[in-house]
């Protein structure tokens, strides 16, 4: 059975895809890569990697596209596909790694509060924010998460390496999806993965912000099934 390695996002865990595990559970074998108790993006790619039994589609959304890259490039031979979501293959420049410091520093003194309200407009569209079951699940994936897998994570993204000029050594069927209102990973970033991937599909989505799996569920998995059919 073609299995199907899905890696989170920064501050989010499993029910990040669960509209995509309910739609692939039983035709696919599903696991879910952990991300966290982890300090650096080559550590999480190597817990994925252990997941695979033979080939795999590797699909990772924002933090966990950073890590499905670092799994690709490190082991092609056991990645049969490739699904890229809300998701950039650029190093953080210094105005970013500078906010993720600061908010680092704001975790270590107790303002740790996860995704908060204010914070929710960066990570969701506002036809989503309206949506009470998506928000809440935001807020509680992050709570879950907590404080200090909030730091790791974070470290993990300032020191990850740029790996624009890699991406055309990679010819497995790919797919770059983005939100077109996503404001933490713009659509011109996922633009500039496809143009540079050997063989990959883009889906720009209409009205979707960064959170893609939650806001457009069906649009994603109708990409993702596309990726699986050329994958195996």
């Amino acid at each position: 059975m073609t299995q199907l390695i899905f890696i989170p996002g920064l501050l989010c865990t499993e029910a990040l895809f669960a509209s995509q595990i309910k739609a692939f559970e039983g035709l696919y074998d599903i696991r879910i890569a952990p991300t966290t108790s982890r300090s650096s993006i080559t550590d999480m790619a190597e817990a994925a990697r252990e997941l695979i039994t033979d080939r795999a589609v590797i699909i990772g959304l924002s933090m966990g596209g950073y890590v499905a890259l670092e799994l690709a490039l490190r082991y092609p031979e056991a990645v049969a596909g490739l699904g890229l979501l809300s998701t950039s293959a650029r190093a953080d420049d210094d105005e970013r790694r500078k906010m993720r410091e600061e908010l680092i520093r704001l975790s270590s003194i107790g303002r740790f509060k996860g995704v908060t309200p204010r914070l929710l407009p960066r990570f969701l569209s506002p036809e989503a924010l309206a949506n009470d079951i998506i928000t809440s699940t935001v807020m509680s994936m992050a709570e879950t998460i907590g404080q200090e897998n909030f730091v790791l994570q974070q470290r993990a993204i300032i020191a990850r390496q740029d790996q624009r000029p890699n991406l055309s050594g990679l010819s497995m069927p790919s797919l770059v999806l983005c939100g077109l209102q996503d404001e933490l990973t713009p659509p011109h970033l996922s633009e500039e993965m496809a143009d540079k991937l050997g063989n990959a599909e883009l889906v720009l989505i209409e009205g979707c912000g960064h959170l893609s799996t939650l806001e457009a569920a069906d649009t994603v998995n109708s990409a993702l099934q596309r990726l699986i059919e050329r994958a195996v």
